[in-house]
């Protein structure tokens, strides 16, 4: 990597942002709902992963085009969220143990979504076109129309997200949930419909990043379970519950991953993100923007 030329390193440096900004995006609907419902989701990974499968459908079978394809494919992993949410993990809310009964339930979610795929789709690797072909020379640098277009719809979903939290009566009962769920349930907030929506909304997320990157990555009934560790390393490194702490870390471990690759190999990508994660839990357990605790 010394040797490396500038305009190359830097290229490197944006391809990192581009694959960190899909980690944030993976980070943030696991960030949601440590936020709102103190709970670790462990089928989030296969919402990306039928999310990359509902894109495949819609392109590869049906012959829709990106535009028409890409919002479908995340509504239809919406919905399958609230189902999720509605089906799996409801039912357990205020029970003795609960937390840890919602976690053995997503496992389980996580293995059901993950056997369903494998018996519909089969264990063959599918992959989609490009939406945008072609690149662009930008001070020597070499990039993709691709990968631009990936951190444009990035960045909007991560706005679109900030006006959502910030903006509206849902991100407003969101935060007041998050806050004191007691409190928000007295000033006539409905948790229970709150916690629904968020799991929609972290399973659209999921779906989002894998419909972005289906095109530079295989899809496959096993892609959700590395994505999903991933997001966890980033919701660590950010600090848990916090939303711009997942799209810094996100960002960091994509760009710390993509470097480490092209200096060694892309076999030390999963060991450099959990190297990355026993360095957090040893010097900074809470985080960057998380708090510690006293």
């Amino acid at each position: 990597m010394l040797s490396m030329p500038l305009p190359l390193f830097f290229e490197q440096i944006i391809n990192g942002i581009v694959l960190g900004s899909m980690y944030a995006l993976v980070a943030s609907g696991l960030t949601l709902i440590w936020g709102t419902m103190r709970m670790l989701n462990f089928a989030h990974g296969e919402f990306y992963m039928l999310g990359g499968y509902f894109f495949f459908l819609l392109i590869s079978s049906l012959g829709f085009s990106a535009a028409l394809a890409i919002p479908i494919a995340i509504s239809l992993v919406f919905v399958v969220g609230l189902a999720v949410q509605r089906i799996a993990v409801h039912p357990l809310l205020g029970r003795p143990q609960w937390e840890f009964s919602t976690l053995v339930a997503t496992l389980g979610v996580s293995i059901f979504l993950q056997n369903a795929a494998l018996h519909i789709w089969g264990e063959r690797f599918k992959t989609v076109p490009y939406f945008i072909n072609g690149t662009i020379d930008i001070v020597g640098m070499r990039l993709s129309y691709q990968r631009l277009l990936i951190l444009a719809v990035a960045v909007i979903a991560m706005l679109a997200m900030w006006y959502l939290l910030r903006r509206t009566r849902f991100g407003m009962a969101l935060r007041a949930t998050a806050m004191d769920r007691d409190a928000a349930m007295l000033y006539g907030v409905n948790v229970y419909r709150v916690f629904t929506m968020t799991f929609g909304i972290a399973a659209a997320l999921a779906g989002l990043a894998a419909t972005m990157l289906s095109s530079i990555n295989s899809i496959s009934p096993w892609m959700g379970a590395p994505l999903m560790l991933k997001g966890f390393v980033v919701v660590v490194l950010g600090g848990l519950g916090s939303f711009p702490g997942a799209i810094l870390g996100g960002i960091i471990i994509g760009i710390v991953e993509t470097l480490g690759v092209i200096t060694w190999s892309s076999q030390w990508r999963e060991v450099i993100s959990f190297t990355v994660l026993i360095l957090i839990l040893w010097f900074r357990p809470w985080g960057i923007f998380g708090v510690k605790e006293s």
